[in-house]
């Protein structure tokens, strides 16, 4: 049941007591009266917003249901470039409380803005989904994700402390270093990317760590794609038990939606955020179950107001309620994003497929680089792959039978066959970020 005291910003509320659980008519009804302030205040106070609804022929009052959003327009990234810094935003710099921005690496950076009401919205998000993952009051949870511009680190922290844990705030680099506090502090819970964490694993094992040992039970990843291979080989290295985190800076930050304990699906906090599916060729919106590029509005941002927002990322809104028993609904896990295909010989290739299909061969590790070549007017693709050290050979023979099987089930999962190159281990660049897995050395 909700409690009493819980209040319509967000705050004022215990986890386990959270609008996770409300009943539907009660949480459709919050949806729509929060749907209709927040396109009301875009639509004063952005004349970006306003504008495209008039175009349009629509306006705050035309919203009568909750499927009545479908008639509002898209935002895209560039129209957040476009903008740049501050033409997005719907207060005053005097109720701006902070400011993130995305990396910049294709342009401007994406900037972001924060009331003191929106700081307590994306602290309840995250509050919310360490709850999902079992933490409470009383866990260590070491947070190494970036701390800065980019949103992880600071959305993170803010939800621990307001749980009630102990935070670690370690930032992202230097493992050793990061090893060390795992072990030293007894740390039960640890924030990262994927990739990051599975660099830390190998490091640990070169340090005579054994991460079996420690007091680490819960891993918290998110900010890239990674595979159920992936969580399957995270789980099996460390003994713990992996949960995915979502989220994106334009949004919010992380804490968009979590996994709960089931690992199931991840439960998206729709009365701060709520998803569409849509066709990413039409703009359509498709039915529960149906895969397509997930759409975000946020109901409870004040300082940047965000409508129908393509985020790009390819998932599916799961119909069926969860086992755990929350009545917000779910996304099928995101492996995938509608702008890291790529197309080789008309076939359309993710890498998140590739992952998949090396992590089903024993002997390679989750570190390996995709190179998309030209010869001849022809794009082809190369995959280089780390083995373990245990693997490694120099028996012509067993080394060409790995290549061989690594090459088969990549063609098994993608459908093309792809050139594949062993190499040894420590020979891919590690990153303390998100991962870098294609190298585009194609023509332009």
């Amino acid at each position: 049941m909700l409690t009493e005291n819980w209040n319509d910003v967000g705050t004022g509320f215990h986890p386990v007591s959270a609008p996770d659980y409300l009943p539907l008519p009660q949480l459709h009804e919050l949806q729509l009266r929060r749907l209709r302030a927040v396109v009301s205040r875009a639509y004063e106070n952005v004349p970006f917003y306003r504008s495209r609804m008039e175009e349009r022929g629509v306006s705050p009052a035309s919203l009568d249901t909750l499927s009545d959003l479908g008639r509002l327009p898209f935002t895209v990234k560039t129209d957040l470039r476009d903008h740049y810094p501050f033409g997005l935003f719907a207060s005053p710099m005097g109720e701006v409380v902070r400011l993130h921005a995305s990396s910049g690496t294709t342009g401007k950076p994406i900037v972001v803005a924060y009331t003191e009401e929106d700081i307590a919205v994306w602290t309840e998000a995250m509050v919310r989904a360490f709850a999902c993952y079992g933490l409470h009051r009383g866990d260590i949870v070491q947070n190494s994700y970036g701390y800065g511009l980019f949103t992880g680190g600071l959305g993170a922290h803010y939800g621990a402390e307001a749980l009630g844990a102990t935070v670690v705030p370690a930032s992202g680099g230097n493992t050793d270093r990061q090893i060390m506090l795992l072990r030293d502090f007894g740390v039960t819970a640890i924030c990262c990317t994927p990739s990051y964490f599975t660099h830390m694993i190998e490091r640990a094992a070169e340090l005579g760590v054994d991460m079996k040992a420690l007091p680490l039970r819960v891993g918290v990843f998110g900010a890239e794609p990674w595979s159920d291979g992936m969580r399957a080989h995270i789980e099996r290295a460390a003994g713990i038990t992996a949960f995915d985190i979502y989220g994106l800076s334009e949004i919010v930050g992380p804490g968009v939606a979590a996994e709960c304990r089931e690992q199931s699906g991840l439960h998206v906090f729709e009365d701060h955020f709520y998803p569409e599916i849509i066709d990413p060729e039409t703009g359509a919106v498709l039915p529960d179950g149906a895969e397509g590029e997930l759409v975000l509005t946020t109901l409870s941002k004040k300082a940047m107001p965000l409508i129908r927002y393509r985020t790009r990322d390819i998932t599916a809104l799961i119909p069926e309620r969860c086992a755990c028993g929350r009545t917000i609904r779910r996304i099928r896990r995101i492996g995938r994003r509608s702008d890291d295909m790529f197309i080789i010989r008309g076939v359309n290739v993710f890498p998140s497929q590739v992952e998949a299909a090396l992590l089903t061969v024993e002997g390679t590790l989750p570190h390996y680089r995709i190179v998309l070549t030209t010869d001849k007017g022809l794009d082809q693709i190369g995959i280089e792959v780390e083995v373990s050290a245990e693997v490694a050979s120099d028996q012509v023979r067993v080394m060409e039978d790995l290549r061989k099987r690594i090459g088969q089930a990549i063609e098994r999962i993608v459908g093309i066959r792809v050139g594949v190159r062993l190499v040894e281990p420590h020979s891919i660049p590690r990153s303390e970020g998100k991962a870098k897995r294609v190298v585009d050395q194609r023509a332009k």
